[in-house]
């Protein structure tokens, strides 16, 4: 089969166009979530450098001379390394979105993958199992080839199995629509197996990650710019969600930080936004994937989570307080956090008001932090 280089070229551009404006435009940049920005950064650059490399070493192909063989060789090892980037890559930013953090699990199946190809292109420097230049400088597919495309694809199927389980959970989701932007992806692996000589993968995967960042930059417009967690206008759609799933209960909890005004007064608003950070990933920490937490407004936070169990909100608030303690011994801040907070388990259906009623019972809380407070500062006076 004959290889049309134009065509070759031109698509190879295309991706090359498409991301070097997403990283001119910085819309790979998450603000409140710097690991998935950073992960998505590197993966726009690699397939940058992917529709680069593709376009030399079809260039390179065929051609004599040691030099050509060189650079066919290298340009090639670096098209098959990037087949395991783009996968781990992929699945991490999935994983990390929807779960928050990465399990023991997976980071093992990812390096038992990496050390697995890895070794392969190694062995392939001495042995041409995975592809090899032959005496006229063409490029050959090898027997391991075989093992680059399965990986891919179990990457690719685990990454959406993650998220089928996670949309489940999860109605905010409905922005972060993994099918779209993995089909490309899909369907350039495919052609590239099958039809050997057509060069699609490359170009695929741009257009996969120029959709990846525009479902996230219109996810953004529901979280909130600073913490990384949704924003008070989700908190109807979260609502919503739960009671399509007949979701008949569900907690929810009201958080406000306390002396929020005295840390922005005594240490600047640049410490009172990094309070809020960290409040925020204390809160994402301890949900998890069992809920939503939603900045309400200011320092005011609010936890959304199916109710599965009666004492679901006692439980999750003395979690969220054991994690502020350990936050405060270790954070090297001059101040301590800490929050009042008040829920309950309500039925979507029957109950208008919740946010109303949360805040009550968490002014309840706070209350009483501020007397005893009170009654602190009462005793070292009178100690003086």
């Amino acid at each position: 089969m004959g290889i049309n280089l134009t065509a070759v070229y031109v698509a190879d551009l295309i991706g090359v166009l498409l991301m070097g404006l997403i990283l001119l435009t910085k819309s790979w940049d998450l603000p409140g979530r710097k690991t998935e920005a950073k992960i998505l950064q590197l993966l726009i650059i690699f397939t940058l450098l992917n529709c680069a490399f593709d376009t030399l070493a079809f260039i390179v192909d065929g051609k004599q001379g040691v030099l050509f063989r060189v650079v066919s060789f290298m340009g090639n090892s670096f098209l098959f390394l990037y087949n395991l980037i783009v996968g781990t890559g992929v699945l991490a930013i999935i994983v990390r979105h929807i779960n928050k953090k990465i399990s023991k699990i997976q980071y093992r199946t990812v390096l038992v993958i990496t050390i697995i190809e890895s070794v392969l292109l190694v062995i392939n420097i001495f042995v041409p199992v995975v592809f090899s230049i032959d005496e006229n400088n063409v490029y050959r597919r090898g027997p391991a080839y075989v093992v680059y495309i399965i990986a891919a694809f179990y990457l690719i199927m685990y990454s959406i199995c993650v998220y089928i389980r996670g949309r489940r959970r999860d109605g905010s989701l409905r922005f972060f629509p993994v099918w779209e932007f993995l089909m490309p992806m899909v369907i350039g692996v495919v052609i590239q197996t099958f039809c050997y000589g057509i060069s699609m993968q490359p170009v695929c995967l741009a257009v996969s990650f120029s959709g990846l960042v525009m479902c996230l930059q219109n996810e953004y417009l529901y979280v909130d710019k600073l913490t990384g967690v949704y924003n008070r206008y989700e908190l109807g759609k979260i609502r919503e969600y739960y009671i399509r799933r007949k979701d008949d209960k569900v907690a929810a909890i009201m958080i406000d930080m306390n002396d929020f005004k005295a840390i922005n007064d005594e240490y600047s608003h640049n410490e009172g936004d990094a309070a809020l950070v960290a409040m925020a990933g204390i809160l994402t920490h301890v949900v998890g994937n069992d809920g939503n937490v939603i900045r309400f407004a200011g320092d005011e936070f609010v936890i959304l989570m199916k109710a599965k169990s009666e004492d679901i909100v006692p439980v999750t608030c003395k979690k969220i307080r054991t994690a502020m303690d350990e936050y405060n011994k270790t954070s090297g801040k001059p101040y301590r956090i800490s929050a009042a907070m008040g829920g309950s388990i309500f039925n979507l259906d029957e109950e208008a008001d919740i946010v109303g009623k949360i805040d009550s019972l968490m002014y309840k809380d706070k209350s009483e932090y501020y007397k005893g407070t009170r009654q602190k500062k009462q005793i070292v006076k009178e100690q003086h």
